[in-house]
């Protein structure tokens, strides 16, 4: 992967490149960025560089035997640790280098930009949580002993590094603070804080920020022509906030976005006029049964309909990305998700994409998200009332 493929991250590409040049490269570094702000594919395309025989204007030459080879993730001297766990394939003992196959397969799926949801549901490991192992960093340690077999620099990029367990990082203290010469380590990841101390002080920090709003608009426009206009694709940037991955899914997977859709309609429904707790029981069962990562996507549509609700409350609702009977359900919910409550919902579902992440009971999460939104829908009725 070339610079040239990442999206916007200007600064952070001219910081790197003047690293290598000026000779000032720091073996281990932790690039630190949100979820969908290019993390991963700049640290593919660092390393490319780094490793390139006929760098040019600022980026690898893309065509050299090295260059081929990182194009295709498959350069010997450049290995991958990611977060894994047990599914069909893997029955015991998972790690990094099990999945090496299925690793590259969404590297190349997503053009570098790896997306944990997608991951974790390529791996097929319902809903447990992705884990870097004791095993990965016994192997880090293994790669890092060997010298490069064809670079000038062996590469070793973790991907989430805040998935390292405790004793995978306290194992790889050593590594990362004297790494073996010619050595490159890239930490990526997207949760600062949940890095143990130790990790983060001897990492050189690159922050990579979000992507500029102009930027996800140029790229939505080159690759979605037929579909998108100038106007979808600001409104589209506005939506995503910096998230290529999160504008990738907004475009691209609408039979997700429809059940999404479909669902949180009826919940809001059960949750506007509480009576039938029969439905509102099997309902929660319903979404209780959902994977991990489908109980994410489904919490994070419904921040996206208390965003439009909003825009429909300011009269914008010629900037709603959606399709014709969401819009129409958008304008009907809309008035109800008002300054009584607008902050406290979307503080609530936040706060549940949160505890998914970290494997809470979905049947009481889900049980008291309902009891809470049912009083702050019947703050927002009370409130509309009045301002008729």
């Amino acid at each position: 992967m070339q610079f040239s493929f990442v999206i916007g991250q200007e600064a952070v590409k001219e910081k790197l490149i003047a690293s290598v040049n000026e000779k000032r490269l720091a073996h281990t570094q932790l690039f630190l960025g949100p979820e969908g702000s290019g993390a991963l594919p700049l640290a593919i395309a660092f390393a490319q560089y780094v490793n390139c025989h006929n760098k040019k204007d600022g980026d690898s030459c893309g065509t050299c035997p090295s260059c081929i080879k990182y194009q295709k993730f498959a350069h010997p001297d450049l290995h991958f640790i990611f977060p894994t766990n047990t599914n069909d394939k893997v029955k015991k003992d998972p790690k990094s280098l099990l999945f090496t196959e299925e690793w590259r397969e969404h590297l190349n799926e997503t053009q570098g930009y790896a997306d944990q949801n997608q991951w974790y549901e390529k791996l097929a490991i319902g809903n447990k949580q992705g884990t870097i192992y004791t095993r990965d960093a016994d192997d880090v340690v293994k790669i890092l002993g060997l010298k490069p077999y064809e670079a000038e620099y062996k590469v070793v990029i973790i991907y989430l590094a805040e998935k390292l367990m405790d004793q995978a990082s306290n194992k790889l203290l050593k590594s990362l603070e004297e790494p073996p010469d010619k050595t490159l380590i890239i930490l990526v990841a997207e949760r600062y804080e949940m890095i143990i101390p130790t990790i983060r002080s001897r990492a050189q920090l690159v922050k990579v920020p979000r992507i500029p709003d102009e930027k996800i608009i140029q790229v939505l426009l080159k690759r979605f022509p037929d579909s998108i206009d100038e106007s979808k694709a600001e409104d589209l940037a506005a939506l995503v906030q910096g998230n290529w991955n999160m504008a990738l899914n907004v475009v691209e997977f609408s039979g997700e976005n429809e059940y999404n859709f479909i669902t949180f309609r009826e919940w809001m429904r059960l949750c506007f006029k509480p009576g039938d707790y029969f439905k509102l029981n099997t309902l929660i069962q319903e979404l209780s049964r959902l994977g991990r990562e489908k109980q994410k996507s489904f919490l994070t549509y419904g921040l996206n309909v208390i965003h439009s609700a909003l825009l429909v409350n300011q009269k914008l609702e010629v900037k709603l990305i959606a399709g014709a009977e969401e819009k129409e359900y958008f304008k009907n919910f809309g008035p109800f998700v008002n300054n009584a409550n607008s902050k406290e919902i979307y503080a609530l579902l936040n706060d549940a994409v949160f505890h998914v992440e970290r494997n809470a009971n979905p049947g009481i999460l889900f049980t008291h998200l309902s009891f809470r939104i049912i009083d702050l829908l019947k703050r927002g009725r009370v409130f509309a009332a009045n301002a008729k």
